[in-house]
């Protein structure tokens, strides 16, 4: 398996499971509707365990384009394998949130509110509020790169000696963190914290023909984009000044 294979696999497998439990929160006529947010949390990061479990042996599992760019702003990650990457990011959600929507398009279609159609795939604020949705997505992201860079174990690296990612860490360690993060930070915005986990569905919720879905939310889109790689470049910077 190829570095790339692996990051489409990791990350569809990560939004497979992620937008499944927010599908099978909101939608109508699912057995696990009304879970509440402890049920969220938890298994998006059982989700990146999942996704980090699979893909880490053979891509250091970034699966998350924050990740793979704050990991090369730390000198930890070559900026010519950045591309491939980040294309194997994308591919990847855009592929999760698909089958997501194939599983439970019978509750889709079920599901009269817009709104809660859209969150299965990307993130919207609680409240609107753009430098403080912004500030929520750098915080977030802050704290995952910062953790990853400290976690970083160079027994699993690039060939070189150099960490290469989520899967340097271990998988349970990285699942915690971002069970943490939703937990204490993700109130505000849905903590998109990975621009593919944003930007992949989002993509897909505008191409598929989803019965009633409403705007696909594009003038709130840059934020889980432009915020997470904000927060990954302070976190690489602050590792740099520090180490």
């Amino acid at each position: 398996m190829t570095p790339f294979i692996a990051e489409v696999l990791g990350t569809a497998l990560l939004i497979l499971l992620g937008g499944g439990i927010v599908a099978n929160d909101l939608l109508n006529g699912t057995k696990g509707k009304g879970g509440g947010w402890m049920t969220i949390t938890t298994a998006w990061g059982l989700a990146v365990f999942v996704g980090v479990v699979v893909a880490g042996p053979y891509s250091g599992a970034h699966l998350n384009p924050a990740v793979t760019i704050g990991l090369a702003v730390a000198g930890k990650f070559p900026w010519a394998d950045v591309p491939t990457y980040l294309a194997g990011e994308f591919l990847g959600a855009m592929i999760g949130s698909s089958l997501v929507y194939a599983m439970y398009k019978d509750h889709f279609d079920a599901t009269a509110d817009a709104g809660l159609k859209r969150a299965v795939f990307c993130t919207d604020p609680a409240i609107k509020n753009n430098f403080r949705n912004l500030l929520s997505e750098i915080l977030g992201t802050f704290v995952l790169i910062i953790c990853v860079l400290y976690f970083a174990n160079p027994q699993i690296s690039d060939g070189k000696g150099t960490p290469i990612g989520l899967g340097s860490i271990g998988a349970l360690p990285v699942a915690f963190v971002v069970w943490g993060i939703g937990l204490s930070l993700g109130g505000t915005t849905g903590y998109a914290i990975n621009p593919a986990r944003d930007l992949g569905p989002r993509i897909i919720h505008a191409i598929l023909p989803i019965k009633g879905k409403g705007s696909s939310g594009w003038s709130y889109s840059w934020i889980p984009i432009l915020g997470p790689i904000i927060g990954a470049c302070l976190a690489a910077l602050l590792y740099h000044i520090l180490s």
